[in-house]
């Protein structure tokens, strides 16, 4: 028996059935987070209490399609300060039931709410009081039912051809879990600093540093007096080995610096023998300590540029200088 070829088209006709293709499913997806936007009701307060007071993790599940989806979520709200991990359903039935603790909670997803594999987790949680949260579609499944918090998600057609490879259905479901994790991070007030903590590696945390993290303090500072000679402003900028002093007053704030710029721009035989107040650049730039970095790095890449920056303290007005931070400090942090 003979297969029927596909019937040719042309590059153009592709592209456009290509693209009919892709708005519907975009359309679809849009029409369902209205959808689910609309419906949000006091049910996801009580999810967010319920998740806020537990003591031990969230533990996400699913099966199939929502397996993937719940694997993310799971991931998502460890990202974000509220520990989780996803169990498979399947091999919960097979020992992984130990996962799950009377300090957790239980965050369930399934697009029928009667998945057959559920349901030795769900009785799990039930016989033990653990705190489920269902998601799914059908108000009078299964899940649903069991669950102390119920979050129902609304009926929407799959923009698969056949309506059957679920598309919508997941998209809601990932949207819905993101929306968990964020409320949880507000209701928290998890910071960037955390954030920072929970991502030591690549962009994200060059993004997060702070001037503090990576600052030079105590007595690596090159501070001098204004009345000192400049032969002795020479010995500590050269000790301190940033080709720069800072000059303070007698209540210890930054009123002025001494570069390598500044020798020059007064380089004479009396040079040696002035005051550090009669050579130093008033009014240099400086930053605050929990400035990021890469803000730091963007003023001394400003006009004009300097290698060197004084931090002090958050305290505007008492311009107490309490680190220095090189450009080399940044480019060693991985900044650019």
């Amino acid at each position: 028996m003979s297969v029927p070829r596909p019937k040719e088209i042309s590059l153009s006709a592709r592209r456009a059935a290509d693209a009919r293709a892709a708005r519907r499913v975009i359309h679809f997806a849009g029409e369902a987070l209205t959808a689910l936007g609309e419906n949000l009701d006091g049910a996801f307060s009580d999810a967010l209490d319920l998740l806020v007071a537990v003591r031990g993790r969230v533990v996400v599940s699913g099966m199939g399609k929502s397996g993937h989806v719940g694997r993310k979520i799971a991931a998502t709200l460890s990202s974000t300060g509220t520990p989780a991990q996803f169990v498979h359903p399947a091999e919960a039935s097979h020992g992984d039931l130990g996962s799950l603790t009377r300090s957790d909670a239980l965050l369930m997803l399934s697009n029928s709410g009667d998945t057959e594999e559920l349901a030795d987790l769900i009785t799990y949680a039930k016989r033990f009081a653990i705190p489920l949260i269902g998601v799914a579609s059908n108000a009078e499944s299964a899940l649903i039912a069991a669950a102390d918090v119920a979050l129902v998600l609304p009926k929407v057609q799959e923009a698969c051809p056949m309506g059957l490879a679920p598309t919508t259905s997941t998209t809601l479901m990932l949207v819905l879990g993101d929306a968990l994790a964020v409320a949880l991070m507000e209701r928290r007030g998890f910071s960037t600093d955390q954030y920072r903590d929970l991502h030591p590696a690549g962009a994200l945390s060059r993004a997060l540093i702070r001037v503090s993290d990576i600052m030079h303090s105590g007595e690596e500072l090159p501070l001098v007096t204004p009345e000192i000679v400049m032969r002795d402003v020479l010995i500590a900028m050269t000790a301190g080995g940033f080709g720069i002093a800072g000059v303070v007053d007698g209540e210890g704030a930054l009123i002025g610096i001494i570069t390598d710029g500044d020798l020059r721009r007064h380089m004479e035989p009396e040079l040696l023998t002035r005051k550090a107040r009669e050579v130093m650049t008033s009014s240099p730039k400086t930053v605050p300590p929990d400035m990021l970095a890469a803000e730091a790095l963007a003023v001394m890449n400003g006009t004009p540029k300097v290698t060197c920056l004084f931090i002090v303290e958050a305290d505007a007005a008492s311009r107490r200088p309490v680190g220095i931070l090189h450009v080399h400090d940044c480019l060693r942090a991985g900044l650019r």
